[in-house]
């Protein structure tokens, strides 16, 4: 791929920052420009250093991968940014898809995983690792319906499939021409009719239901 796609890695763990350099290195087309152990280096490093794509760890101390992320894109609202995130953490899972990260990958990467969600979030699309929405349709969903029985509507779908494309509540708001206070009670009543908590486990129901198609 051409040109290079600039990677800063941010996470507190020196050797596993070492490792993910390593790989993504050696994908040809991607080179990592900058490391951070937190979310304030990253930060003053975005001041001098350019970069397409970012890793962004969750959990990290003096400023967590949440508030670096809403930092990032207030500023740099083009920067695409993939979360790294554990089992487990569906409480911070929902913070980042809230804050604008267009991606999620398990830190048990494996190296062609990687590849597939560097080249399409690069690429504009959103990336969700399988383990991941495995975890939360195995363990957040409790109960199926068949998609005629929840009286979905054609816009509650379109809400859906913004979701699915890593959209902001402002962001599907813009793009459909309606208020954010609209598509949060679109997003209320998704929920309610499918017996979810929140976005997370939304779009987990969704693709387990082939509501929508990732």
């Amino acid at each position: 791929m051409d040109p290079v796609i600039r990677v800063i890695i941010v996470d507190d763990h020196e050797i596993f920052r070492s490792g993910l350099k390593m790989v993504i290195n050696k994908l040809g087309y991607a080179k990592v420009v900058a490391e951070a152990s937190d979310g304030a280096e990253f930060l003053q490093i975005l001041e001098h250093e350019v970069t397409d794509l970012v890793l962004m760890d969750i959990e990290m101390p003096v400023m967590n991968g949440i508030e670096a992320t809403k930092k990032a894109l207030e500023k740099y609202p083009s920067l695409k940014i993939i979360a790294l995130t554990m089992f487990k953490e569906d409480a911070y899972i929902q913070s980042m898809m809230e804050a604008g990260v267009k991606g999620f990958l398990i830190k048990n990467i494996r190296k062609e995983v990687l590849d597939r969600a560097l080249q399409a979030v690069y690429n504009g699309k959103t990336y969700y690792s399988e383990e991941l929405w495995d975890y939360f349709t195995k363990t957040v969903i409790k109960e199926d319906k068949h998609e005629n029985d929840l009286n979905l509507t054609r816009r509650e779908l379109e809400v859906i499939e913004l979701l699915a494309e890593g959209l902001s509540n402002r962001e599907i708001a813009e793009k459909l021409f309606v208020s954010e206070r609209t598509i949060v009670g679109h997003k209320s009543n998704l929920m309610s009719k499918t017996g979810t908590k929140n976005t997370v486990s939304l779009l987990a129901y969704s693709i387990r239901n082939k509501l929508i198609n990732i």
